[in-house]
């Protein structure tokens, strides 16, 4: 799809001022001072992140409720249950208050729901059979915010419930022990950011601060460094904004993926083929996908008994089945996307169109969610792809645009709905029996309302402006600085103007090579599956990413292509 070049501008005065003040290049500066960080004490900060720098866990409203109810439960030696979702933030989210609490000297067991027979979230059913088994506190984690039915079934049972999530309230708050949840009303805890395992990580360090205080702790309790790991591996995973305290956090869990990993994620590392340091893409493509696939296709369990898992020999076992179930997503995956495809054409589905609404008896319900991303990549509109069910309704996955609330857009089709959730970007929906096609409607009408024509059109985002002396070594350790990146904080792709090619050829699996001549010197650039990209004209513009390659014991600088086009003007974008 062709995109519009956007050149991000801040203010000139802004960028030399911060390069002044902290040494860094005027290409480094720019980008920062595009993202919001124009102070010196901003970018040493966001350059070095630490985790000093975590805010006290207790101003998320609940928490004092909520760890009071704990400390109860560890004194009378009570069961709790940690009641999590069956994606990667609720998988390492639960794992992780699994085993956080059971250090910190509680009974902690867990339930995952099955994504087909329980559906999302709590599950009144499994409450009842919670409860069955002598448990008495649950604790959600990366759900349950809007679950009020089931927070009364609770106190009819005497189940008592914490909830911690992370998704958008509704004006009802469920009726819990305790409620922790930074996007609640009146919540002091001024960063909303937080991944599901996010808030779990703060009851679990709220709760040591307290059995520390009460001096029961003995040597003062377990180093929650240790827990970073997943807590980074979840941020990554649920596509929240890597700034404020998720990049501290995410930052400290990465290392620990690489430096001393447990046992479970060492397994996952093996068969993904990730060694070493750990990126936050080799999160996002390569880990997460596979912990990802059995909750899609199946159940989760075997995700958080590798995450639990302290034998190798069991989490080598866990980890080949978590890597045949994402072979098997894939290829469900491609089936969905080329029966979505078909039927597009076949219903004459044309740009004008704002939305795209598609539901397939046929089609997996947990896989429908990374389709719609697909399609989002491919047609940019927003995309609601669904499983049509034997008793009628319809279940599924939405994804979003820029400049288009996915969450808001299903309020105004809320008639049409059984249940949904989520946020911006992303959410789950189940359509009532025999309305979809007024959903599909509405939701274009939605659609239709919010978007303009300009807003259909995906922008590429150019963070600064390369002159020929800007590629050096030291520009490219300067960007590795920037990261982690992911939401909030992309990649810096960065623009190469008037470029003479030559040398073009195709190699591997469908990649690109040629190269540019700057001045005295040249360089090549790489374009990995762009093949189809190799007529290019004599001159051009390159959208790019510097980086060091790495041969023969020889570091040179090398372009990673993202974008290629002939030479014209780019749209500036004013900070």
């Amino acid at each position: 799809m062709t995109k519009r070049w956007v050149l991000q501008q801040p203010a000139p005065a802004a960028v030399e001022k911060l390069a002044a003040a902290t040494g860094l290049s005027l290409v480094a500066a720019h980008i920062l001072a595009a993202r919001g960080l124009t102070e010196p004490d901003q970018a040493a900060a966001f350059i070095a992140p630490r985790l000093a720098d975590m805010l006290d866990p207790f101003l998320l409203a609940g928490m004092e409720e909520a760890v009071e109810r704990l400390v109860v439960a560890r004194t009378a030696a009570e069961p709790v249950c940690i009641y999590g979702d069956y994606d990667v933030d609720g998988i390492s989210a639960t794992a992780l208050l699994v085993s956080g609490f059971t250090a910190l000297g509680l009974q902690a067991g867990y339930h995952i729901p099955n994504r087909m027979d329980d559906g999302y979230g709590l599950n009144g059913d499994a409450l009842k059979l919670i409860k069955e088994r002598g448990v008495g506190l649950a604790i959600s984690v990366d759900c349950g915010i809007t679950a009020i039915e089931e927070a009364e079934l609770c106190r009819s049972i005497g189940l008592d419930l914490i909830i911690t999530d992370h998704h958008q309230p509704l004006p009802e708050l469920p009726d819990a022990v305790a409620i922790i949840n930074p996007h609640q009303s009146g919540c002091r805890y001024p960063f909303k950011g937080l991944a599901g395992v996010g808030v779990a990580f703060n009851l679990l360090v709220a709760l040591r601060s307290r059995l520390r205080d009460l001096g029961v702790l003995g040597d003062n309790g377990p180093d929650l460094r240790q827990w970073l790991d997943l807590v980074a591996l979840g941020t990554v995973a649920d596509l929240v904004p890597l700034t404020g305290q998720n990049r501290l956090l995410v930052a400290a869990g990465l290392q620990r993926m690489g430096d001393s990993c447990r046992v479970g994620l060492a397994a996952l590392k093996q068969v993904a083929g990730v060694k070493g340091a750990v990126s936050s893409g080799q999160v996002s493509f390569q880990l997460a996908p596979r912990l990802n696939a059995v909750g899609r296709l199946e159940s989760a369990v075997p995700g958080v008994e590798l995450l639990l898992s302290t034998d190798p020999a069991q989490a080598a076992l866990l980890a080949e089945e978590l890597d045949a179930a994402n072979l098997e997503r894939r290829q469900v995956e491609l089936q969905i996307c080329e029966q979505a495809d078909a039927m597009l054409v076949a219903q004459d589905w044309t740009a004008d169109r704002r939305s795209i609404v598609l539901w397939s008896p046929d089609w997996h319900q947990g896989v429908v969610g990374i389709v719609s991303s697909r399609l989002v990549e491919r047609y940019y509109r927003p995309t609601i792809l669904l499983a049509a069910l034997e008793d009628g309704t319809a279940k599924g996955s939405g994804r979003s645009i820029a400049g288009f609330h996915l969450l808001n857009a299903l309020h105004g089709c809320a008639a049409h709905l059984l249940r949904y959730g989520g946020h911006r970007v992303a959410v789950g929906v189940t359509v009532k029996p025999g309305c979809l096609e007024q959903f599909k409607e509405d939701f274009e009408q939605a659609a239709a309302a919010a978007l303009t024509p300009e807003q259909l059109v995906p922008e590429l985002v150019l963070d600064a402006e390369l002159s020929p002396a800007d590629l050096q070594p030291g520009l490219v350790h300067e960007l590795q600085q920037l990261a982690p990146f992911g939401m909030a904080n992309p990649e810096p792709v960065l623009l190469l103007r008037q470029c003479r090619v030559s040398a073009i050829r195709t190699f591997g699996d469908n990649h690109l090579k040629f190269t540019i001549h700057l001045g005295k010197a040249d360089c090549q650039v790489v374009g990995w599956r762009m093949a189809d990209q190799a007529d290019l004209p004599a001159v051009v513009d390159l959208a790019c990413v510097p980086e060091l390659n790495s041969w023969g014991g020889e570091e040179r600088l090398q372009l990673r292509l993202k974008a290629v086009r002939p030479v014209e003007a780019v749209t500036c974008a004013a900070g």
